[in-house]
């Protein structure tokens, strides 16, 4: 069958492309806008993640046309340039403009429609199409018998080109012009070689562009015609797959992007932090952020794991700080990170109100303190909603998804009808509160249906499973239930303890009461120093012989929820202190700060007690530090620990169990403490130690990726 009238000679492979320069040229109709609706919103989304690949329509439609496809179908990729007309006419994506220098020169000598129309009109078969909006070309619907050397010569006489496809259409267009020649016009202007452009094309009219000596993808669904006659090669993928689905196959395959996963980890932080213009690591070996770190660790975790998480945008930065990039950095250890941009406006409403002042009150129990706001709910509802987009765009068919924690709640719910073929699990990292606390949240119910959509969920404590079972009691098909306690990295934390006892100091006789804890209501912090000062009043041969250190960094900014608890924390440690302090001594060392791990660890060892009393908790890892630590560097202590952490189950009789919502027992467990004898707190320590015996975070991790499909 004939092609173009005028054809170019094949082209070689081509060049590798500059770096950051990668284009992807497109046509419309059956390429990006074919395929199924799964690979369509996938090609939306990563071209959204990937703002360095710059996308470019090459489509038969006008301008109006395309203008109208854009309104209507929602999964069109944005385009940043527009050949439309077949070549005839290069729009700016931007502005949609015309880009009248580049049009000129594709244009030169048409004769106009109207000449054309006239000089054709005698030809059996031709049937101008009328309606269709046309610049700088004539098209007609013609059958393959009707397509004569006549017309083609008539064609040549007015000065022109021609194209035909699908055995259908017939395009007549000037002679400069064709998608292949708008293009490489195009990359010429903007300085793009060959070797950064992937072109995608289905029909006869594509043919040009794959003369460019640019990488290429023919769609399964193409034009046979087409797959015959453009360029062989490697540079030309023929994937068996239909429009986005292949040419989302291409870019794997030139790793424009990376192949879809086989789990997701969806968690609503990155594992990294932006600090004094670059990324950091979290100090600590320990917590959700390390142990899904150690999760997806190539010896952990079968290679095809990627790690979903947002990243705030639009976040004024400090002075002479660059704010952080949108899209990720190369990390310093081989993390896959897919990065959700979310607006900082919309963050706020979404974790600073629905997640700290409606949630998480009742997670704690505190049911009194839920404030919901409609805003900040429905800003909570779009987050989860790009979640939801953002993991289904990753996960490969039949993949795990493994969400973290309250943050993602409705992602269940909005993904699972979606993709039935995903198994769902989420790991709550957090208390999970009685059916009759969680009810008192203004949107239960949305919660709970949500919820149901899980295959599996997962808790620290069989008593949170058991709430959690509880409230799903009713649901036509409740998710499967695992209660996995999280440990530490105990081998990483014994020698950190082991180098840094070699160098401390001794002690200047007194005893050391530590906690280290994030401001939180929940932590109970102005509940330990009411009861210091209560110890101290009750008994005074305690006073200028113990203080109580509380390493307390504050949550990020924006948190209101927590304000009222500083102001009450900072008034209480001062009037203990102002009462009780002499010139050599305070009975409060208030540090509302981040310490360096290193520097926890020495609070550790120094610390002759640990106080934890927490209202609620999901497990308290710094409690298992603090035993640790200790035990590697030789030395005994006690751990005082609230019956409503996590840890308390796990560790049993063998700490000190106080309730922290009885100010009488936390006096007295804090004194039964202090005046332990020394032989009492070894066979404390050695109970403790014994008592640990929680798997590492990566064998924590691995069990619970190989538990979330039904067949694991």
């Amino acid at each position: 069958m004939d092609t173009l009238h005028r054809r170019t000679d094949r082209p070689t492979a081509p060049a590798p492309a500059h770096t950051g320069a990668r284009v992807l040229v497109s046509d419309l109709d059956g390429t990006l806008l074919g395929g199924d609706e799964r690979a369509r919103r996938r090609l939306r989304h990563v071209l959204a993640l990937h703002p360095d690949i710059t996308v470019v329509f090459a489509t038969g439609r006008s301008l109006s046309s395309v203008r109208s496809v854009l309104r209507s179908d929602p999964l069109v990729p944005q385009a940043r340039w527009i050949v439309a007309d077949v070549g005839a006419s290069v729009v700016d994506g931007t502005t949609l403009s015309h880009v009248g220098t580049l049009e000129a020169r594709l244009r030169a000598g048409w004769p106009g429609t109207r000449r054309v129309r006239a000089a054709l009109r005698g030809f059996p078969g031709l049937a101008h199409q009328d309606g269709v909006v046309q610049e700088g070309r004539c098209s007609f619907y013609l059958s393959p018998e009707h397509l004569t050397g006549d017309l083609k010569a008539a064609v040549a006489g007015l000065g022109c080109s021609w194209t035909y496809s699908a055995g259908r259409y017939f395009d007549v267009l000037p002679r400069n012009a064709s998608k292949g020649t708008a293009v490489r016009e195009l990359a010429r202007m903007l300085g793009w070689p060959a070797g950064a452009l992937l072109v995608a094309g289905d029909s006869l009219n594509d043919l040009s562009l794959f003369a460019l000596g640019a990488h290429g993808v023919i769609m399964g669904n193409s034009e046979p015609a087409l797959a015959a006659s453009a360029p062989s090669g490697a540079h030309v993928h023929r994937p068996e797959l239909d429009g986005a689905a292949a040419i989302l196959s291409a870019m794997e395959h030139l790793g424009w992007i990376s192949p879809a996963a086989r789990v997701v980890i969806g968690y609503h932080r990155p594992p990294l932090h932006w600090s004094d213009g670059r990324w950091r690591a979290p100090a600590s070996p320990n917590g959700i952020l390390p142990t899904l770190t150690a999760a997806l660790a190539p010896h952990t975790l079968a290679e095809g794991t990627v790690w979903a998480a947002a990243l705030v945008t639009g976040q004024p930065a400090a002075r002479d700080t660059p704010a952080p990039p949108r899209t990720p950095p190369e990390p310093p250890t081989a993390l896959p990170l897919a990065l959700l941009p979310v607006a900082s406006g919309t963050w706020a409403g979404y974790f600073h109100g629905a997640c700290k002042e409606t949630l998480w009150p009742a997670l704690m129990s505190q049911p009194d303190l839920i404030r919901h706001d409609p805003r900040h709910w429905a800003d909570f509802e779009e987050v989860n909603a790009a979640f939801t987009d953002h993991i289904d765009a990753h996960a490969a068919h039949g993949a795990t998804v493994w969400l973290h924690d309250y943050n993602l709640w409705l992602v269940p719910g909005l993904l699972k009808p979606r993709r039935p073929d995903l198994s769902i699990g989420m790991f709550h990292h957090t208390p999970f509160p009685a059916p009759d606390t969680f009810r008192r949240l203004p949107a239960a119910d949305q919660l709970c249906a949500s919820l149901t959509h899980l295959d599996w969920a997962g808790f620290h404590t069989a008593a949170h499973a058991r709430h959690f079972e509880l409230l799903l009691a009713d649901a036509p098909s409740p998710p499967r239930v695992g209660v996995h306690p999280l440990g530490i990295d105990r081998g990483a934390v014994e020698a950190q303890a082991r180098r840094r006892a070699a160098r401390r100091r001794r002690s200047d006789g007194g005893q050391l009461v530590l906690s280290v804890e994030r401001l939180d209501y929940a932590k109970a912090p102005v509940h330990k120093v009411r009861a210091l000062a209560a110890l101290l009043d009750r008994a005074p041969d305690l006073r200028g012989r113990v203080r109580f250190r509380l390493i307390c960094p504050p949550p990020e900014p924006g948190i209101r929820a927590y304000e009222t608890t500083r102001r009450e924390l900072e008034k209480a440690i001062a009037e203990v202190n102002s009462r009780w302090a002499t010139t050599a001594w305070q009975p409060v060392d208030y540090i509302p700060r981040s310490l360096p791990f290193p520097q926890i660890i020495d609070n550790y060892l120094a610390a002759d007690v640990y106080w934890v009393t927490s209202l609620a908790d999901g497990m308290n890892l710094t409690a298992q530090e603090y035993v640790v630590s200790r035990r590697a560097a030789g030395h005994s202590g006690v751990l005082v620990l609230s019956r409503h952490a996590g840890a308390a189950e796990h560790l049993g009789e063998a700490a000190l169990l106080t309730d922290p919502a009885s100010p009488r027992s936390l006096v007295d467990t804090l004194h039964r403490a202090l005046t332990m004898s020394g032989p009492e707190r070894r066979r404390h320590s050695a109970r403790l130690a014994a008592r640990l015996s929680t798997p590492t975070p990566a064998e924590w991790a691995h069990a619970i990726v190989r538990t979330i499909p039904a067949s694991g």
